[in-house]
C-alpha cells in the first residue's frame, strides 16, 4: 500500500478574531506579499511565501471586511464596518488617507493602473477614487441592486465586477457609462469572485456550486456541485489545471478543473473557511477561517505521513531566530 501523502501548512497565526478576505499581491523585486482583513479590525501584512508576519495596519474601530494591494505591493487599502476604507503605506503601516462613507464598506479593490482605488458596501454605491488627487471627491457609479459583497476589474480597468449579499447573479459595469452592460446568473448569492491570472476566466462561489465564466465572453465554461456550501474558490494561475475551494465544513479541498473531480482534501481549520487564494506563482494556497488563523499549503504535497512524523520528531525551536520587525508607527 502507498503511504499516503499529506499536506503540513504553514500556520499563520496573529488575528484574534475570524480571517474574511486573503489578497495576494503579483509577484515583485522583494517577492509577493499575503494580506489578510479580519473582523478583529486589523489587516496584516505577511510574506507570500513564508507565511512570515511583517506588520499590522492599525487605525479601524471596526471589523475590516476587506483588503488588498497595489501591483506594485508598496500601498495597501482596506475596507471596513467603521464606515470607512484607508489607503496605507505598506512599508510604513502609516494611513495616507482614510475614505468617510455612510456605511458598513464590505470590499474594495485597486485598478490595474493602481491610480484608482473602488470601493462598495451596504450603501449599495460604486465609489471610484484617484488616488493622485485624494481630496477629490470619488466617481459614483449607478446604484447597485443590492448590498455590494465582492468587486473587482478587469478589461485592463475597463470593467468592474460586482456581486451581492442578498441577490444572486454578477454584475459587469461599463467604467465609462456607469452601466450595468452584463449579469450573470447564479440561483444563490455569489460570496467569492475572481478574476484568473491570464483574464481569461471569472472563478465564482454562489451556494454550494463553483462555476468558471468567459472573461470576454462571459459565457458560462464549468459548474461544479461541491460537497457543501462554498464561501471561496480559486484558480490554480499557472496551468489552470485545477482549483481549490472552501467553506462550511472546514475543509479545504482541490479539484481538476476539466473534470471536477476531487484531487485533494485539506483538514485543520477549526472553524468554517471564509476565503481561499492562490498565490501567484501556484506553488502554494491559503486559507482563512473562522477559527481566526491563516493556513498556508504546498500546492503539491511533497511528504509522506512518515517522512512528516520523522520531521516533527526532529523539529527543535530555534530560540535565536529571528522575527520579522513590525511596520514602523504600524
Amino acid at each position: 500500500m502507498d503511504k499516503k501523502k499529506v499536506a503540513v501548512p504553514l500556520v499563520c497565526h496573529g488575528h484574534s478574531r475570524p480571517v474574511v478576505d486573503l489578497f495576494y499581491s503579483p509577484i515583485t523585486p522583494d517577492g509577493f506579499f499575503l494580506i489578510s482583513a479580519s473582523k478583529d479590525s486589523h489587516p496584516m501584512l505577511r510574506n507570500g511565501e513564508t507565511g512570515d508576519w511583517i506588520g499590522t495596519f492599525e487605525g479601524h474601530k471596526g471589523a475590516v471586511w476587506s483588503s488588498c494591494l497595489d501591483n506594485n505591493a508598496l500601498r495597501a487599502a482596506s475596507a471596513s464596518a467603521d464606515f470607512s476604507a484607508k489607503l496605507w503605506d505598506a512599508l510604513t503601516g502609516d494611513v495616507l488617507h482614510s475614505f468617510e462613507h455612510k456605511h458598513i464598506v464590505r470590499a474594495c479593490a485597486f485598478s490595474e493602473d493602481t491610480k484608482l482605488l473602488i470601493t462598495g458596501g451596504f450603501e449599495k454605491i460604486l465609489r471610484v477614487f484617484d488616488l493622485n488627487r485624494l481630496d477629490a471627491p470619488p466617481t459614483e457609479v449607478d446604484k447597485s441592486p443590492g448590498s455590494i459583497r465582492t468587486l473587482t476589474w478587469l478589461h485592463s480597468d475597463q470593467t468592474i465586477l460586482t456581486s451581492c449579499t442578498d441577490i444572486g447573479g454578477v454584475r459587469l459595469w461599463d467604467v465609462r457609462s456607469g452601466k450595468i452592460v452584463q449579469t450573470l446568473e447564479t440561483k444563490s448569492p455569489v460570496t467569492s469572485a475572481e478574476v484568473s491570472q491570464d483574464g481569461r476566466y471569472i472563478t465564482t462561489a454562489d451556494g454550494s456550486s463553483v462555476k468558471f465564466w468567459d472573461a470576454n465572453h462571459f459565457g458560462l465554461v464549468k459548474s461544479y456541485d461541491m460537497p457543501c456550501n462554498i464561501e471561496s474558490a480559486s484558480l490554480e494561475p499557472k496551468s489552470g489545471e485545477k482549483f481549490v475551494a472552501g467553506g462550511e465544513d472546514m475543509w479545504v479541498r482541490m479539484f481538476d478543473f476539466y473534470t471536477g473531480e476531487e484531487i485533494g482534501c485539506n483538514k485543520g481549520h477549526h472553524g468554517p473557511v471564509h476565503c481561499v487564494r492562490f498565490s501567484p506563482t501556484g506553488e502554494s494556497y491559503a486559507s482563512g477561517s473562522e477559527d481566526g488563523t491563516i493556513r498556508i499549503w504546498q500546492t503539491t504535497p511533497n511528504h509522506s505521513v512518515d517522512e512528516v512524523a520523522k520531521k516533527i520528531e526532529g523539529f527543535h525551536i530555534n530560540k535565536e531566530g529571528k522575527t520579522a520587525d513590525k511596520l514602523s508607527d504600524a
